[in-house]
């Protein structure tokens, strides 16, 4: 396909076609009609029709994709007229142009367009939530920090930190700290928040702001108050968890967050020197 054609279509496809409402994207199937080369709307339809029963099988409710609305047209003479039309996510567009004719030089273009732009989407998607894994890493390894300092502030030493972390593991898992490396298959001389997913990150970290807060308002003086303090907020935690149907001990262990840390460094290099290394 010539550069000019390249050009002009997705000009055509980002200019003319994509809108936006209340931050959502979306592009009308008779604006999408023509830019993928269909002068007959019952033509069109037929395609739209495959695209919906392809969405449907893939598992995605079609109405969450396809959905029906009204557009209005002008007539001769000043009049007006409705006639249906539909929005279309991203998704909706790129199972369109799967389901189009191939031999049509504008779907060809749509096929890669999408799959390239829904690819961008979901790289996207993958790294706030890696970034957000990142956040919730660092702001455990703080409030385990301040728990230490305030132990150390109110008893007179923090000598028994560590044991008093296990114990708040061994609640918030139903078991023990080494059990769960096992089960992770943690490196012993790693500790075992750099590879549990984010919702323990932060379920953990909970559950150790209420002891910081607690140990304060109440003054605990022995490292054994504390102790029990920190076991009751995390079988508190995972009381919550297990009522809302999450189970931490069976949850599958998540990527090393040091290798996700590099990761994400080396990305934000690539992407200053070449903003379309996103899409590599």
């Amino acid at each position: 396909m010539k550069t000019e054609l390249v050009q002009s279509l997705t000009e055509n496809f980002e200019a003319h076609a994509q809108q936006t409402e209340s931050g959502v994207e979306f592009w009308l199937a008779r604006d999408l009609q023509f830019l993928l080369g269909y002068s007959e709307w019952r033509n069109f339809t037929a395609v739209v029709s495959k695209a919906k029963v392809a969405c449907e099988v893939s598992g995605h409710g079609p109405g969450d994709h396809f959905v029906d609305v009204n557009k209005t047209i002008a007539m001769p003479k000043g009049a007006e007229k409705e006639i249906p039309d539909l929005m279309l996510t991203r998704y909706a567009c790129y199972l369109i142009a799967q389901n189009g004719d191939p031999k049509k030089a504008e779907i060809a273009f749509a096929q890669t367009y999408f799959a390239v732009q829904t690819r961008r989407v979901e790289l996207i998607e993958q790294r706030l939530l890696e970034a957000e894994r990142l956040i919730a890493r660092k702001k455990l390894t703080t409030t385990e920090k301040e728990l230490s300092d305030v132990i150390y502030e109110q008893t007179g030493g923090n000598k028994n930190f560590g044991l008093i972390r296990s114990k708040g593991d061994q609640a918030l898992f139903g078991k023990s700290t080494q059990a769960m490396k096992a089960h992770w298959k943690v490196p012993d001389n790693r500790p075992l928040a750099d590879f549990a997913p984010t919702i323990i990150l932060k379920a953990k970290d909970f559950a150790a702001e209420i002891t910081i807060f607690n140990a304060r308002e109440h003054q605990m003086k022995s490292e054994s108050a504390i102790s029990r303090e920190h076991i009751t907020n995390n079988e508190a935690v995972r009381n919550t968890l297990l009522e809302r149907g999450i189970r931490p001990e069976k949850l599958p262990a998540a990527e090393d967050v040091k290798k996700v840390e590099r990761r994400l460094k080396t990305e934000e290099k690539k992407s200053l020197k070449n903003p379309d290394a996103l899409d590599s």
